[in-house]
């Protein structure tokens, strides 16, 4: 295994060590975690203090920096004083052996790994560290079944949490070398997902040159610190959410997979990819605008309909998810705790970069934003399963201009948001089915052969980047509505938020589609607003300047807009 360029690269970023071509815990964290798996009458691990002395024990077997003393006081904090005594007498009992064994497993899993991998279709398979603009797929290799669908390589296998130790599965981060790369799909197992969350917990993934190389944080010391040195109950209420993943996850391990994929419009031309598109492009877009649905009360993530949920983004993923955050993104990421995994593999993301995460299981239920954030209980989830064993539930990441002010209507920034948007909402596997080649000025028409292709996913969103990002959300809407529209999903549904810019946005949005619009036209438009607004010949709202009667007293008279 030391000979494999792939392994090296990811091998710094992993808990574990290498000695003759195999990979293990040092037998002194392995006594530990054996210890810990035998219950608190074993290893006197009943309180937070002593687990936070347990996790700084293994940390030094690994040769890692100490732990804060506000982290091992935050989980003092949590565990002894907010944790009522039933509960953390379970913890203690109950869960925290259940997930010491999982740790212990984790070294077979990664040796299964690296003797069984392949290349599939001439596409490697292997772990390894997926950088900035290398667009790959982490996935796992389940050794049980295997079978091909419209060329994708799918895999499966049972639970094998406590029950069978024999199927080998493997998270892979996919580098995909071939042009063909972004069409490869694989998946990455629940379980093996709660074993590195377990690390995360536990904090005992290194953090050395985690920071060279943009990635953001993952182990969850900074949580607990926080939870001590800045206490808020809206920070105790994001622990308890990730507290009872990992009880429910120890009482009935899930089944499925989940998916995730860096998403990249290629900065240069190239005959197998889609282009970072140029303001020309949008210009001479004649796709038709989709539809676009008003929804002033509801939440993305409560959406019954196919469609992809966008997460309203920090470029290092997660955001403040493992720290004091507590806005959209950090929120999703609670309450569906599978996604702190992408802060593991990914690095932050580019101006041309996405991420897509499909199948992340939801476990918690919520109330209330921000500092009003609260745990409400346990969540079922019950959305329907796709046939790669993925829920359907598709989670979109993109992160927003921050704090752009009026470079926001430069038509730089305005082609930054639209195409930021369009890699998310592009569906790249299906590129195969269009007409033509994407040039620079032609979007390729799909054709709607392939009875699975995602025709009628469309797209949920809000007010991205308008809150402590500082956006417009009038612009903010026509960038989404036009990269939904080129990226030919049907339907936009746009989550208000009840925000007072947007109160007339169904009206809006009723009467651009009754001039049947292109995308092209709408970008002009939009174009034409923003260099009044940047030379401030114009201090109006978008959607004011665009139909100003709206804004009268008879809001059924429509002005002829500021079209040329």
């Amino acid at each position: 295994m030391e000979s494999r360029d792939d392994f090296r690269s990811i091998l710094p970023f992993l808990p574990l060590i290498l000695r003759s071509s195999a990979v293990f815990w040092p037998p002194s964290v392995m006594e530990a975690l054996k210890s810990l798996s035998k219950g608190p009458s074993h290893s006197n691990v009943n309180s937070g203090q002593l687990f936070a002395l347990a996790i700084a024990d293994l940390r030094n077997s690994l040769g890692l920096p100490s732990l804060y003393p506000s982290a091992s006081l935050g989980f003092s904090l949590f565990f002894d004083d907010l944790m009522n005594k039933d509960e953390t007498e379970k913890w203690f009992q109950q869960v925290v052996p259940r997930l010491a064994d999982l740790l212990l497993r984790l070294p077979a899993l990664l040796e299964s790994h690296y003797q069984n991998v392949g290349v599939f279709n001439g596409m490697e398979t292997s772990l390894r560290l997926l950088e900035s603009q290398q667009p790959g797929i982490v996935a796992e290799i389940l050794t049980s079944m295997m079978w091909y669908v419209d060329n994708h390589v799918f895999l499966h296998a049972q639970n094998s949490f406590g029950l069978n130790s024999e199927i080998n599965s493997i998270s892979l981060l996919m580098q995909c070398s071939k042009p063909h790369s972004l069409s490869m799909r694989f998946y990455l197992f629940q379980e093996l997902i709660a074993a590195l969350l377990v690390c995360a917990l536990f904090c005992l993934f290194p953090t050395t040159n985690r920071g060279a190389k943009h990635l953001p944080p993952i182990n969850f010391d900074d949580l607990f610190a926080c939870l001590y040195e800045y206490y808020d109950v809206s920070l105790e209420n994001k622990i308890k959410c990730i507290v009872h993943y990992f009880e429910r996850i120890c009482s009935d391990m899930p089944m499925g997979n989940v998916s995730f994929e860096r998403k990249v419009l290629h900065l240069k031309n190239s005959p197998s990819n889609i282009v970072y598109p140029e303001a020309d492009f949008w210009s001479n877009s004649t796709v038709s605008l989709c539809q676009l649905e008003v929804r002033t009360a509801g939440l993305i993530e409560d959406q019954l309909t196919e469609a992809l949920e966008v997460d309203f983004a920090n470029k290092y993923i997660g955001g403040g998810a493992l720290s004091r955050g507590c806005v959209q993104e950090e929120i999703r990421f609670m309450i569906n705790p599978e996604l702190i995994v992408s802060m593991l593999i990914f690095s932050s993301m580019a101006d041309n970069e996405a991420i897509e995460i499909v199948g992340a299981e939801r476990f918690s239920n919520y109330s209330g934003y921000a500092k009003s954030f609260r745990f409400s209980g346990d969540y079922v989830d019950k959305k329907s399963v796709d046939k790669m064993g993925r829920r359907k539930t598709r989670i979109i990441a993109i992160d927003a201009l921050c704090c752009p002010g009026k470079r926001q209507y430069g038509l730089e920034y305005l082609l930054r948001e639209t195409n930021k948007a369009f890699c998310g909402f592009l569906d790249q596997n299906k590129r195969q089915q269009y007409q033509m080649p994407f040039e620079e000025n032609v979007f390729l028409h799909q054709v709607n052969e392939n009875p699975n292709d995602e025709g009628e996913i469309g797209v949920a969103t809000g007010n991205w980047g308008c809150g402590a990002f500082g956006g417009d959300p009038e612009v903010k809407v026509v960038n989404q509505w036009l990269a939904a529209s080129q990226a030919l999903r049907p339907f936009m549904l746009y989550y208000t938020f009840s925000l007072e810019p947007l109160q007339k946005l169904e009206l809006v949005a009723q009467w651009i589609l009754s001039q049947k619009w292109t995308v092209g036209d709408l970008w002009n438009i939009l174009v034409e607003y923003s260099t009044q607004r940047l030379r401030g010949e114009t201090t109006v709202g978008l959607f004011k300047w665009l139909i100003p009667s709206l804004y009268d007293d008879d809001p059924m008279v429509v002005d002829v807009p500021h079209t040329k």
